[in-house]
């Protein structure tokens, strides 16, 4: 009897059956959709290091055919042939994933599976329904994976975007299309489902009603699992037919993606024309010396920020209704790693960058699919160095694959990419930021105060760290006349030369009552260097 998996059960392969040749079968359908069906071969680090294993419609098997798409048959949208002692040394992963080719999601689907065939006998199924998606239109469905020995789990994790999206999260990258000639229809390599009355491989392919099991053919890659038992009667209907020919021939390539920078809805602001007599505009935040790209306030919560929450805007082109009036506040994917939903709420993609994520402590508000999250130490000396800076930052590890939602006291959320410079900020203003950075705190040399410095914590390196204000902030150039009250300065760029400034002087305090500014910081660098203060006091 097969054993049915449930979303994130894993299994030895051993515990299923003691062959190595299986059968992999796949059954998703709904009216109206077409399905691009393929497994990707996977190295240590889960990257597509071999575009070769990727095997799909226009690239049918591996080059010692360990893995091979067989088509529709026996009922299944679409079969793999898996020799798991045939893969080579550096295939660690076989995720089995489906797309949606042309419009449409993965909630429109019925009833599907992926099931293991050892031997002519179902020995696994993993069973899902639309029910479990949204607006994905992609999904995961199952991993063979080596872990001292091969293991099979059922995974069932949406994914935002098509075939492409997922070449991009396994590190491969699409080419466009090529309007090149193909090779003539009938030199397409031969992956069609073989006709009904074929006998089933020697694998154990499960076979169809007008058909009589046979018993697989020496050598057998288990002798011991025994004579497959006879499968049930397929369907009546005729298996659905194979996929069109290989006409859309997207190239691989194995460069791991890199992600644009990311800035909120908004868009980058064009500088002003010269000459048209408004004055110029300063660098903005996250803004790279020398560049002009401006960082636009995000977007209103919704379309008209003004009405109440749930309420709708006028009358919706699709009618009134509950689900119009929650339209304006649906999650908004775009394929990056870094994506913020509103002005308060920042999505992270961690199957994009292959890397993990810091974030504040208790910043999680809500995670989709196979998150794992761990206790970030500093450490006992930094404990210590933040303890008596002010700096320390109590900080999760966020791993996986899935999405995570940080937002921490409604607090404005900024994302900035650094490609090889460097920020400084207050540790108080830092929600999140990429592990691949570097982070340290830095020591603001002073005087005419008790101790004679603050401090802040300089991130550098390549990625992104999500700055939070109160507020929306200004961002100014850094002059040799440029003072800003240490309380309320959020970050500055990391080459510029900051100062305390003391204004506490014996015959202005010798009298009651003072301005109240005593301590300023004072900011010099050369042009391009910027400062970003927020409307609100620490």
């Amino acid at each position: 009897m097969a054993r049915e998996f449930q979303r994130g059960h894993k299994a030895r392969i051993s515990d299923l059956t003691a062959g190595t040749d299986l059968y992999v079968g796949v059954q998703i359908a709904s009216p109206g959709l077409t399905f691009d069906i393929s497994c990707f071969g996977l190295d240590a680090d889960e990257r597509l290091s071999d575009d070769r294993y990727f095997v799909f419609f226009n690239q049918p098997k591996s080059p010692e055919e360990s893995l091979q798409l067989l088509g529709a048959q026996a009922g299944d949208t679409e079969s793999f042939r898996v020799t798991l002692d045939r893969l080579p040394a550096h295939v660690h992963r076989l995720s089995f994933t489906a797309a949606i080719d042309g419009a449409g999601q993965m909630s429109q689907i019925g009833p599907g599976y992926i099931r293991i065939v050892a031997g002519g006998e179902e020995v696994a199924r993993y069973p899902f329904t639309g029910s479990e998606f949204t607006t994905e239109r992609a999904v995961m469905l199952g991993d063979f994976y080596l872990k001292d020995v091969w293991r099979f789990a059922a995974i069932g994790q949406g994914f935002d975007g098509g075939l492409e999206a997922l070449l991009k999260n396994f590190g491969g990258e699409v080419a466009e299309e090529q309007q090149a000639a193909q090779q003539p229809m009938g030199a397409a390599p031969a992956f069609a489902p073989p006709a009904q009355a074929t006998a089933p491989p020697v694998f154990g392919v499960p076979s169809q009603a007008s058909q009589t099991p046979q018993i697989p053919q020496a050598p057998q890659p288990a002798p011991s699992f025994g004579t497959p038992a006879a499968p049930p009667p397929a369907p009546p209907q005729t298996p659905p037919s194979a996929y069109p020919p290989p006409q859309r021939n997207p190239q691989i390539h194995t460069a791991h993606t890199i992600a644009a920078p990311v800035f909120p809805p908004g868009g980058a602001v064009p500088p002003h024309p010269p000459g048209d007599g408004l004055p110029p505009q300063p660098p903005q935040f996250g803004q790279a010396p020398g560049q002009t790209m401006p960082l636009a306030p995000p977007a209103p919560f919704g379309a008209q920020p003004s009405a109440p929450y749930g309420q709708p805007q006028g009358v919706p082109a699709a009618g009134a209704g509950l689900q119009a009036a929650l339209q304006p506040y649906r999650e908004t994917p775009t394929g990056q790693r870094w994506t913020p939903q509103n002005q308060q709420l920042m999505r992270v993609e961690l199957g994009i960058g292959g890397s993990a994520v810091l974030a504040r402590q208790g910043s999680m508000v809500m995670y989709q699919g196979r998150v794992d999250f761990s206790h970030k130490s500093a450490g006992y000396v930094g404990r210590k160095l933040g303890d008596a800076t002010g700096q320390e930052m109590q900080l999760m590890r966020c791993s996986g694959r899935g999405q995570v939602f940080l937002a921490e006291d409604a607090a404005q959320l900024h994302p900035i990419e650094l490609q090889g410079d460097g920020i400084c900020v207050s540790a108080e203003n830092v929600l999140a930021f990429d592990e691949t950075l570097q982070y340290e705190i830095r020591r603001i040399e002073g005087h005419g105060i008790p101790g004679g410095a603050l401090f802040t914590m300089q991130l550098t390196g390549t990625g992104t760290v999500v700055v939070k204000t109160r507020g929306t902030p200004v961002v100014l150039p850094v002059t040799p006349t440029t003072f800003a009250d240490a309380n309320a300065v959020v970050a500055w760029s990391s080459a510029s030369q900051v100062i305390l400034s003391s204004q506490v002087r014996l015959r202005r305090n010798a009298y009651p009552g003072h301005s109240g500014e005593t301590v300023n910081l004072q900011f010099r660098g050369a042009p391009g260097n910027f400062i970003v203060v927020q409307p609100y006091e620490v």
